[in-house]
């Protein structure tokens, strides 16, 4: 039988699922891999050998020793240089492709975070949709790395869990949907961090704002801040938080 080539909208969504699952579950009893499989007619193992091909070349495993599988590394290598060199577009066309094999659109795909988008038209849709997709995929790739749970309080309800940027999505273009710049927070805590009553260190460790300081007589100020001074960040599984990216919030965010 002949080998049957890996083509590039396969390897994209190989890729697309690489970021949402855990490195540990890169093996072919996982669903979400049994699923893949299907919809593009290969088999788990396959698809599973795939996912530990990015993990060779991602330098997050290449610095902590893992080496993955190398032997498909220049079938995936383009798609990863792809993905740093254009985020935006890669993310939003390997979330087409999976709607598209699984024989949906991405609109109904999406319904739930694409209300409201229903009467726009033309260029203003698509970008519209776009961010929507991308943001949605921004927030899954977070939740994975900080094992669905509140970087502060350990809270680990999806429902209350939001993934926050460090630097704001309209402030950075390039770094809109990489996983450094995200942090999984509690609404509360994303609410404190995005408007810069709280922010992190280089040492990871939780700043208050001497603004939030004034109110230390309050109760609420001593029920949810008071006790965060200096406290640690709960660490991600593998994309830590990159330090420019505090230092950024440190000094155009944080209220001094």
């Amino acid at each position: 039988m002949a080998i049957r080539n890996w083509t590039r909208e396969e390897l994209i969504l190989a890729f697309n699922l690489y970021w949402q699952l855990d490195f540990g579950k890169m093996h072919s009893r996982t669903p979400e891999i049994i699923h893949l499989a299907n919809i593009i007619g290969r088999t788990p193992d396959a698809v599973a050998i795939r996912l530990t091909n990015f993990a060779h070349i991602d330098p997050y495993h290449q610095q902590r020793g893992v080496k993955g599988m190398s032997g498909g590394r220049k079938q995936v290598e383009p798609i990863w240089n792809e993905f740093f060199n254009n985020k935006e577009e890669l993310i939003f066309e390997s979330e087409k492709i999976v709607a598209e094999k699984e024989h949906e659109t991405i609109e109904n795909k999406f319904a739930d975070i694409l209300m409201g988008t229903e009467n726009l038209k033309g260029d203003t849709k698509i970008r519209e949709v776009k961010t929507r997709v991308n943001q949605n995929f921004f927030r899954k790739i977070v939740m994975v790395n900080y094992s669905s749970k509140c970087a502060i309080t350990g809270i680990d309800i999806p429902d209350l869990l939001i993934a926050s940027h460090i630097v704001p999505w309209s402030k950075n273009e390039d770094e809109r949907l990489n996983p450094e710049n995200g942090i999984c927070f509690s609404s509360l805590y994303d609410k404190a961090f995005d408007k810069g009553y709280i922010s992190i260190n280089d040492k990871f460790e939780i700043l208050i704002s001497p603004v939030l300081k004034k109110k230390q007589k309050e109760n609420y100020y001593e029920k949810y801040f008071a006790h965060l001074t200096n406290a640690p960040l709960h660490l991600p599984k593998k994309y830590l938080p990159k330090k420019e990216f505090l230092e950024f919030h440190f000094d155009t965010i944080f209220k001094k």
